[in-house]
């Protein structure tokens, strides 16, 4: 069984209209910031589009059939991952994420590890990934005080193809003119630390969260730069292979393909994103900017057509 997915808008203030004019999303949001593919997160429940469960929210199908997720579903209370994709068109916040048991204890919600795969940027695009160099509590603390915090602030060149993993308590910020795939754990817990002056909607600054991050944030220069993946022609398939990340919560690879490709997911979900090209997947079809959520247990998935997709499944299974 293949399981279509509707996506949810989000409209933030440095949002664009790619996702509209490219990937062909619909809202009536002046800019669409972000698009959630896969989420049974309450900030934005992704509902199944046609079929016998249409209309239905993920989260109520999974409650339905909890095997679905893995079959080891004893392992999960909760259903683990988020995947977005991001138009930044303008700078986004410099924030960061808490871990687990920080966020369990002040929020209520799981921390936050993320990878992001550069769909697309601008000349010059830039993020920002850590610092430049190791620093102590009371030296970031008076940075942000007496506005020289960017100073400090590691400054990475992108360039199409770029994957980068985002750990908890790493201070970052995806900067203007880049398209990105998001694969997350399921939070929506953002601490941020500065923001250009900017105001909201509402004519107001955009709430700081500085204790919070003064509480959180690692001190010392970044791991996650991963960079461009290489690349595999696998046999017996019309399939080229990119493993563009692996971590203790998501394993996430790329694949172009260009006639056939199959696979198989006995044990666990699979989340497949079109990011180019027209697919059938199992006799589903798939265009640009669209999902699908794979059940545990569907023995085989049979693509066809050509097209780019990010597979995304559990680690822990």
């Amino acid at each position: 069984m293949i399981i279509k997915l509707k996506s949810v808008i989000k409209d933030y203030i440095w949002g664009g209209t790619r996702l509209r004019d490219e990937f062909g999303k619909s809202s009536d949001c002046e800019r669409l910031a972000e698009s959630w593919e896969l989420s049974c997160h309450p900030d934005g429940l992704s509902v199944i589009d046609g079929g016998r469960f249409d209309g239905m929210t993920l989260d109520e199908f999974l409650r339905r059939d909890p095997k679905a997720m893995t079959r080891n579903c004893a392992d999960y209370k909760e259903f683990p991952i988020l995947i977005k994709l991001i138009d930044a068109r303008d700078n986004l916040s410099v924030q960061v994420h808490p871990d687990n048991d920080y966020a369990r204890k002040v929020e209520g919600d799981n921390g936050k590890t993320e990878m992001w795969y550069v769909l697309d940027c601008e000349p010059d695009s830039s993020i920002i990934c850590g610092f430049k160099e190791k620093i102590t509590k009371s030296q970031f603390q008076r940075a942000i005080e007496d506005n020289t915090l960017m100073e400090k602030l590691n400054v990475v060149p992108v360039k199409k193809g770029d994957v980068f993993l985002i750990e908890p308590g790493t201070l970052h910020a995806i900067g203007k003119g880049i398209l990105i795939a998001e694969i997350q754990q399921s939070s929506n817990v953002t601490y941020r630390v500065y923001d250009y002056g900017r105001v909201g909607n509402d004519g107001k600054p955009r709430m700081l969260h500085i204790g919070k991050a003064l509480d959180v944030t690692k001190l010392e220069q970044p791991t996650g730069i991963l960079g461009q993946p290489e690349h595999f022609k696998l046999p017996d398939s019309d399939a080229e292979y990119f493993p563009l990340c692996s971590c203790e919560y998501f394993s996430v690879s790329r694949y172009d393909i260009d006639g056939k490709f199959s696979t198989e997911n006995p044990n666990v979900f699979l989340h497949i994103l079109v990011i180019d090209g027209e697919a059938d997947i199992s006799g589903t079809p798939v265009n640009k900017g669209s999902s699908v959520f794979v059940p545990a247990g569907t023995d085989t998935i049979n693509i066809k057509g050509k097209c780019s997709i990010i597979l995304t499944r559990l680690n822990k299974i």
